[in-house]
């Protein structure tokens, strides 16, 4: 079964959290594809990725920027795997899908939206129900993600 991890952003916005996780993911030689709500808001990570720190460089991609396969990081609003990744992160409000190919699924969401934090709750049931092994990590008031569940 895919490990699910539920991050309850709090403290920080998801364009500060997301570049950290994908990079601690190409750290550990895994690809991974960010599956996101809507496209307007996938191409406005698609731009905080180039952007978000001026000494680091974290590739990535769309269908827009050539072959699937060329990129670690692959951004869609499907619900594939086109770069044979390890990691799914799923982020404004996008669902789960088919989740069974990747090793880990990162479901985030921000606790301070009432409606992405009822969404996140039928995810998690639906997702334990599935018999996926899925654990609950929420940021601290010091910025750090503390395993609540």
């Amino acid at each position: 079964m895919t490990e699910v991890l539920f991050y309850h952003l709090q403290n920080a916005p998801l364009e500060q959290v997301l570049p950290q996780l994908l990079e601690r993911s190409l750290a550990r030689d895994w690809r991974a594809v960010v599956k996101v709500g809507n496209a307007e808001r996938m191409e406005a990570l698609v731009n905080t990725l180039w952007t978000y720190r001026e000494d680091s460089f974290l590739p990535h991609g769309t269908r827009d920027d050539g072959p699937a396969e060329q990129h670690p990081v692959f951004l869609t609003v499907a619900d594939e795997n086109p770069n044979a990744a390890q990691v799914v992160f799923l982020v404004d409000g996008a669902e789960p899908g088919d989740i069974a190919g990747y090793e880990r699924c990162v479901l985030m969401f921000d606790g301070r939206d009432a409606e992405a934090l009822a969404q996140a709750r039928e995810h998690w049931k639906a997702l334990k129900e599935a018999g996926h092994d899925a654990t609950y990590w929420q940021q601290s008031d010091e910025g750090r993600w503390e395993k609540k569940a």
